[in-house]
């Protein structure tokens, strides 16, 4: 547990450790940046022997992947340890195949922050709705996904 909440005071240590795990490390996804404030992480796939499809490109699954805790990672790091953070749901649309490296920019404002702390003050359950987009090495658009958290404040914090 100590070192659960070490790494979300330390964005550093948790990238590290995230690249590192197995389900990252052996899918070939990397946490490229991750911001001090837990409002931007830049995850990155790049094509490998190892994580292509029958068709040569890149596999659906890594691509689902490589987003998967990243929003539930942002928000635990943000809204701190009085409350519950859950991935609920996740769909993903395939675009156009991945040929290379691929990436996606994720971001959390303060203000998307501000409206999860006011809906669940109270104790309320909240399920915010996001949207990623993965992009290819020439900025365009391959996948979307859509991500449906699970957000609630512990009885013990709730007003």
């Amino acid at each position: 547990m100590r070192l659960m909440r070490s790494m979300f005071y330390r964005p550093w240590l948790l990238r590290r450790l995230l690249n590192l795990w197995p389900p990252f490390w052996g899918a070939g996804i990397r946490i490229e940046r991750l911001s001090r404030d837990y409002t931007h992480c830049r995850v990155g796939l790049v094509l490998r022997w190892w994580n292509k499809n029958a068709n040569r490109t890149q596999y659906g699954g890594s691509l689902f992947s490589m987003t998967d805790p990243i929003y539930a990672m942002m928000l635990m790091a943000s809204l701190g340890p009085d409350y519950y953070v859950w991935d609920r749901a996740a769909c993903i649309t395939f675009l156009k195949p991945g040929r290379g490296r691929v990436y996606a920019d994720i971001h959390l404002s303060r203000e998307r922050l501000d409206e999860i702390r006011r809906a669940t003050d109270g104790g309320d359950k909240y399920f915010p709705h996001f949207r990623i987009n993965i992009l290819d090495e020439h900025g365009e658009l391959i996948a979307e996904l859509e991500r449906t958290l699970y957000v609630r404040k512990k009885a013990a914090n709730r007003s």
